[in-house]
């Protein structure tokens, strides 16, 4: 009998990607634009802020954890906004946004060559995959290489968002900003899922619902 990957039921899973990614950028903006629309720049700056620490709390009394990307927003969040607080400049709080991806790119990067790169811990974080029992060599090949190759979609988005940042309007930054993340992430995940498609063909294993 072949060795499984666990996923959860399509239903299931659905619901975790949307929760993932309300709780990672739905909530905080939704939050900013809120409070930016009752007290300003700043107030809204505050509002997503307290949001994404309290997501973080609510996930640190719920599962005793708090996952990688929360903590690490959290955290520039804190930095970016009361530089941008202290200074009046919002140019530095857009300085979230390319130095965002050069710390997706640097962690990605670091985990690769590990035995637990962190597209595996995100597989396993974001949508519910559960790694067979026995050892798979292929499967930790694909998590570390396509690990690299997120690191590198990461360092891509930091380079573009650097020249729009520097050479273009807010506003056609922030379009270009979003066109862009959309485009490679998309591209990225389609290339991700494709190759373990492949992997788990050529490594003997099965997908399981659970």
């Amino acid at each position: 009998m072949p060795e499984h990957v666990h996923l959860p039921r399509p239903l299931i899973l659905l619901r975790t990607l949307t929760w993932n990614l309300a709780e990672s950028a739905g909530l905080p903006l939704a939050a900013l634009a809120l409070g930016a629309w009752l007290g300003g720049r700043d107030a809204g700056l505050l509002a997503g802020l307290a949001a994404t620490w309290a997501i973080a709390a609510i996930r640190k009394v719920a599962t005793g954890s708090v996952p990688s990307l929360l903590k690490i927003l959290a955290i520039e969040l804190t930095v970016q906004t009361a530089l941008v607080i202290a200074t009046g400049q919002l140019w530095i709080f857009l300085l979230h946004f390319p130095l965002a991806n050069v710390c997706l790119a640097i962690m990605f990067a670091r985990s690769a060559g590990g035995p637990d790169p962190l597209l595996a811990q995100l597989a396993e974080e974001v949508v519910g995959l559960r790694r067979p029992a026995t050892h798979s060599p292929g499967l930790l090949r694909f998590f570390q290489q396509g690990t690299w190759l997120w690191a590198s979609i990461f360092l891509l988005l930091a380079a573009i968002m650097t020249i729009l940042l520097a050479a273009a309007p807010i506003p056609a930054f922030l379009l270009g900003s979003a066109v862009a993340t959309a485009a490679l992430i998309v591209a990225g995940a389609g290339v991700s899922i494709l190759w373990l498609r492949q992997v788990l063909h050529t490594s003997g294993l099965a997908v399981r619902f659970a």
